[in-house]
């Protein structure tokens, strides 16, 4: 067996070269042997091999990356008890992790640094051991420059596939390999320059071409990062003097030399031969540069000798070594540093730091959690080795590295961030199973925007809470790839979101990031070493989030009294009283939320609620959609498009269940039995930006923000503001999924079935309510019947069926070239009725009256497809006749594209809402087991829309209960459109409408947003003045208002205004108004009462604008009061602030903290 197990190893290694009187296959099983027990013999005292060499397999690389999917370690000479100690030790960390299975295989290949394989990639600096089938990655914790390409037999490693199975995985050394061959050793005395004799020939003005090539040596004080720009990969070190703190910088840059970074140790003595110098231009500083020649030798004080300086300095003329890489590093990353804070910045602590790595916060955005406590970044330096052997339990040394507390204040680890200065050391493996995380080496998006905006920690980790809930939210819909993908022309889902956000938070980029400067500099400068806390902006949380901060704000502070005045209230009764408190609503806008809330969402349509949807993994939220022009939301192409919205209404529907006896008791909350609420958001396609579009085009008025419309000219012809053909390629469903086809739309030919579709152009002249009905689906053959959810429409067929070869060519009108806009000349048009059940439900919102649209059927060439699944089925010859009537069931494989508006629709502004009891005698529209809407099915709601615009008269529109689950939007201030109410007298012959079943309404325009309310209010401190702009929440906390008021003053405000009170003049100056104004008497006279001049403590920044730049002004005198006595300043010109945030506090505490901001000034002088 050992015969046999041997032989395969020679197959996998090749001919090893041993001396001639010594068999290889026995020298093999020597090494074996003498991994096992650390002896120099093959045989014990019998003259046998040791029994578990015979019992452990040889492994090929390539069977080892083929067959082996689960982590692994192996070690020949360890005994059960030995590998338990050890498999314990590594649990310390991660006691919920399993350890590494043990396998019993022997290894054995080369060392090699991949220049020979990869000839066509560049060297970086990776160690990879290689047989004669494969080659595989490796990471030591100990490597000499002598093992390179030498046959190596591995007695303790662990395999660590990749998680994605699609690439091979890496091994990890555990001690160090046991050579077949010893190595030569060559012994000879080299002369030296130390760094004391070397630093000022860096200074020196002799020409460098006329300078020898020199040999230094020194003790290793500083190792830089591997650094890989523009296909070039090179290094800093640093070589201190033995009796003195002189070092010198040291480039290596050539690939032979790259392992040399493996090798160096800290505090370590080294000798470097074949040195040259040579300078920046950019910077002027200049360092030793590796040559072809050079070698890197272990210092050994016995075979040394001291060069003078005279002759290191003097010789024959050597082309120094240019600096290529360097300097195109340079003019790569011209990265800028993060724009300066107006508040006060802190200063990071560089400190030393050793830990274990216990979990991956994110391999791609080099983040890792040490010790549970305390959070690494890496990536403001290239991530090591890829992450090979950065996984969970691994132990990692972390030299001057900088400390920064709270860079985000939503984040919850203090971070180490690791810079171009500091040194990340892996001083142990892993003993756990847990997976390999490779790092991506291109595409890397997080890494791209940090260093073309320049960030700076805080920004940075803001940017990847960002990233990891966009991509967490989105990857199920459009796959990671997708989302994550960045190029030059055209840039991915993600970087669409992010760009315009880091835009406005770096707008200039005034200084760049000298990386050289960072290495080389003396004094440290690195983007790490200054930071300053940030609050987030803003956030796009998930939707289930939304919904649920949403839900929290509109009970905060809730109470029944406040929906009702009292004068309105007393006079109630109790079922009046309850039922009016039963529903009510709280609108929110994004300046709501802090930070700001973007919404992000898949535009969805769901065809069970037939109502439209953002969508991401984590919930739903149903949505209102209209645009500012007036017209409906019309646009199909959207439906799969992923949206990002700024502008937007939250709207929270709160319903109750109360039993309050009267209004006095309107504050016991006891009497409240249950509370329930809906969220649902509405918005102008105008504010929608697409950041993904399912078609890969949206149409062009979507870009220009105006709908289409089609209009007669003067002379009778008609005038078509349509996209392009290109720009309407129509999202056509699987036809598979459309088992009821006829089976004449399956086409004769393959190529026709393929791309072949029919389209029919109609115009909707009703359209009605969405409800139960009694019908039933073709499909269906069931005893008892059950209501069908369906709507319908009637519509008007325009010209006939078109056969197009590629749904890419439906694009122009030429139906109406044939009919004519008014019936004219010969006109084709027949009036259908098209029903809507299951699937075409998706298509309820989109459908408005006075429509031009078009169905397509796809893979279809059967151009009476639309007649032959009419009902009942009539002959052709009935069918083109315009009185005969149709009935269509629309398929759910039918694709709706709207094209055009014919007129100009009415519309209605909603004055009021109100929930009341039902009219009498009229039963509730529905089915009895119909649930749908979270109101009582005897309450319907009231209506107050104006008759006409701008008419004070208005008319009553009555909604019952069951119709409210598919109608949103029917907010005061909305402008709606009514079509085929019933109009009915009441006993005191009022004119009302009710809605019926053939009812329809559609949201023409949303209510007016909240406004943003800026404020300038003057602050003093009795040094000097500041106006302080105030926005939307800080305004209420100046005023002294609550939500709720702060909610009921929004809502009264119908446009923006302005008001100005100027008090506390220069002396002489007297007054502004006139005597008799007595609105501004009123308003001076609040504006000094104790309400408004009241101590308060701001948190503000300087407004930075060029127009609030404060030029040099003489001091002018001003009147200040405090409490009764009043007194005279010289000050400076006012100060432009920015309110960030704004809290009351009481006399005795702005006394405190200004002795304390006295005793801290005069301190200071």
């Amino acid at each position: 067996m050992g015969t046999i197990h041997s032989m395969d190893c020679l197959n996998y290694c090749g001919e090893i070269q041993t001396p001639p009187q010594t068999d290889p296959t026995m020298d093999l099983l020597i090494c074996c042997v003498e991994a096992n027990d650390g002896t120099c013999t093959g045989e014990n005292k019998e003259g046998t091999f040791p029994h578990f060499v015979l019992e452990q397999l040889f492994i090929s690389i390539s069977d080892l990356q083929h067959q082996q999917h689960i982590p692994c370690c192996s070690h020949l000479s360890w005994s059960a008890n030995e590998f338990k100690e050890w498999t314990h030790q590594g649990q310390g960390a991660l006691p919920v992790q399993h350890t590494l299975p043990r396998t019993y295989l022997i290894l054995v290949g080369y060392l090699a640094d991949g220049r020979q394989e990869n000839k066509e990639e560049v060297v970086d600096g990776c160690l990879y051991v290689k047989d004669n089938t494969g080659i595989i990655p490796c990471e030591l914790l100990h490597f000499e420059l002598e093992w390179l390409e030498s046959l190596f037999v591995f007695p303790s490693w662990s395999y660590i596939p990749q998680t994605d199975q699609s690439a091979a995985g890496y091994l990890e050394i555990l001690v160090d390999p046991v050579p077949v061959n010893a190595p030569k050793e060559v012994l000879h005395s080299i002369p030296v320059t130390s760094p004391v004799s070397a630093e000022p020939l860096l200074t020196s003005r002799i020409p460098y071409k006329k300078r020898s090539k020199l040999t230094v040596a020194g003790e290793l004080t500083r190792l830089g990062p591997l650094l890989r720009i523009q296909h070039k990969t090179f290094f800093f070190l640093f070589l201190k003097c033995f009796a003195s703190a002189v070092c010198v910088p040291v480039l290596v840059q050539k690939p032979s030399q790259l392992l040399w970074h493996r090798v160096f140790q800290l505090g370590q003595r080294y000798t470097i031969t074949g040195l040259s110098m040579s300078n920046l231009k950019k910077s002027g500083q200049t360092m030793f540069v590796t040559s072809v020649s050079s070698c890197l030798l272990p210092y050994c004080a016995e075979r040394v000798r001291e060069q003078p300086l005279n002759s290191a300095s003097q010789g024959e003329s050597t082309q120094s070594s240019s600096l290529e890489t360097a300097e195109q590093l340079s003019c790569s990353l011209q990265l800028g540093a993060e724009e300066e804070r107006p508040r006060q910045t802190k200063e990071s602590k560089i400190i030393s730091y050793v830990g274990f790595v216990t979990k991956i916060l994110n391999v791609q955005a080099g983040l890792f959690l040490l010790d549970n406590q305390v959070c690494l970044c890496l990536a403001y330096q290239p991530l090591l080795n890829f992450a090979r052997g950065l996984r969970p339990g691994a132990c990692l040394e972390l030299i001057d590295v900088h400390l920064l507390q709270k860079p985000l204040a939503s984040f919850p680890f203090t971070v180490l961030g690791a810079c171009l200065n500091s040194m990340v050391v892996l001083k142990s493996f892993s003993r756990l199973s847990t997976p390999y995380q490779p790092l991506a080496s291109s595409g890397n998006l997080y890494l791209q925007l940090l260093f073309h905006f320049s960030l700076g920690m805080p920004l940075y980790l803001w940017l990847v809470s960002l990233l990891e809930t966009f991509e967490e939210r989105f990857s199920c819909f459009f796959g990671r790839r997708r989302l994550l993908s960045s190029m030059h022309q055209n840039p991915g889902v993600a970087e669409k979101f992010l760009v315009p956000l880091l835009q406005a938070m770096v707008p200039d980029r005034e200084e760049a990031r000298d990386i050289y400067n960072e290495i080389l500099s003396k004094i440290h400068q690195c983007p790490l070493q200054k930071y300053l806390t940030l609050n987030p902006p803003c956030q796009a949380p998930s939707l289930s989030a939304v919904c649920h901060v949403a839900e929290q704000k509109s009970w905060e502070g809730f109470s029944p009294s406040q929906l009702l005045s009292p004068l309105e209230a007393q006079h109630m009764g109790t079922q009046e009283l309850n039922r009016r408190l039963a529903w009510s609503y709280c609108t929110l806008s994004a300046e709501t939320f802090q930070p700001q809330l973007i919404l992000l969402g898949v535009l969805r349509v769901s065809s069970r609620s037939s109502s439209l949807q953002l969508q991401d993994k984590s919930s739903a939220l149903r949505c209102v959609i209209s645009h500012k022009d007036g017209s409906p939301f019309a646009q199909t192409a959207l439906i799969g498009s992923l949206l990002k919205v700024e502008n937007y209404q939250l709207v929270v529907e709160r319903f109750l269940k109360t039993d309050f006896p009267s209004w006095e008791h309107l504050e016991n909350l006891e009497h409240v039995r249950e509370k329930k609420n809906s969220v649902y958001v509405q918005f102008y396609l105008e504010d929608v930006q697409v950041l993904h579009a399912a078609e890969g085009q949206i149409q062009k008025c979507l870009r220009s923000g105006s709908s289409s419309s089609l209009r007669n000219k003067e002379d009778g012809s008609t005038a078509s503001e349509l996209e392009t053909p290109e720009a309407k390629k129509l999202k056509l469903e699987d036809p598979k999924a459309d088992a009821g086809r006829d089976e004449n739309c399956q086409g004769g030919q393959s190529s026709t079935r393929t791309t072949s579709c029919v389209s029919q152009l109609f115009l909707v002249t009703q359209k009605e309510s969405l409800m139960s009905r009694n019908y039933q689906l073709p499909a269906e053959d069931k005893e008892a019947h059950e209501l069908q959810h369906s709507f319908q429409a009637t519509v008007l067929w325009l010209g006939r069926p078109q056969l197009w070869s590629h749904p890419g060519e439906i694009g122009n009108l030429s139906e109406l070239e044939e009919t004519g806009c008014h019936g004219k000349e010969g006109v084709t048009q027949q009036e259908a009725l098209l029903l809507f059940m299951g699937k075409s439900l998706r298509w309820f919102p989109f459908l408005h009256v006075d429509g031009l649209y078009r169905f397509t059927v796809p893979c279809c060439s059967d151009l009476e497809v639309f007649y032959k699944l009419c009902s009942p089925h009539l002959p052709a010859t009935f069918l083109s006749r315009p009185s005969c009537p149709l009935c269509l069931l629309i398929q759910d494989s039918w694709h709706l594209e709207h094209e055009t508006w014919i007129s100009c629709l009415p519309e209605h502004q909603i004055v009021e809402r109100t929930l009341c009891a039902s009219p009498k005698n009229e039963k509730p529209p529905g089915h009895p087991k119909e649930i749908g809407t979270l109101l009582s099915t005897d309450h319907s709601v009231k209506l107050s829309v104006s008759a006409a615009p701008g008419s004070p008269v208005v008319m009553d529109v009555y909604i019952a209960a069951t119709y409210l689950q598919h109608l949103r939007g029917l907010l005061p201030g909305a402008k709606i459109l009514f079509q085929n109410l019933e109009r009915k007298i009441s006993r005191f012959h009022n004119v009302y409408c009710t809605y019926i079943a053939s009812s329809c309404v559609s949201i023409m325009s949303l209510p007016v947003s909240h406004l943003p309310f800026p404020s300038g209010v003057v602050v003093e401190d009795g040094t000097g003045e500041a106006v302080v702009l105030c926005r939307n929440e800080h305004v209420a906390t100046m005023l002294g208002l609550s939500l709720l008021e702060w909610e009921a003053v929004q809502n009264c405000v119908q446009s923006r205004g302005s008001v100005f009170i100027q008090h506390g003049e220069a002396p002489g100056t007297g007054c502004l108004e006139e005597p008799e104004d007595v609105v501004a008497c009123y308003l001076r006279s609040l504006c000094k009462s104790p309400l408004i001049c009241r101590p308060i403590l701001l948190d503000f920044s300087i407004d930075r604008k060029p127009s609030k730049i404060l030029q040099p002004a003489p001091l002018q005198l001003r009147n200040f009061r405090c409490g009764e006595v009043e007194f005279v300043s010289r000050v400076g010109p006012r100060l432009s602030l920015l309110c960030l945030n704004v809290e009351e506090v009481g006399q005795d505490a702005l006394r405190c903290l200004n002795r304390q901001r006295m005793s801290r000034t005069s301190s200071s002088c």
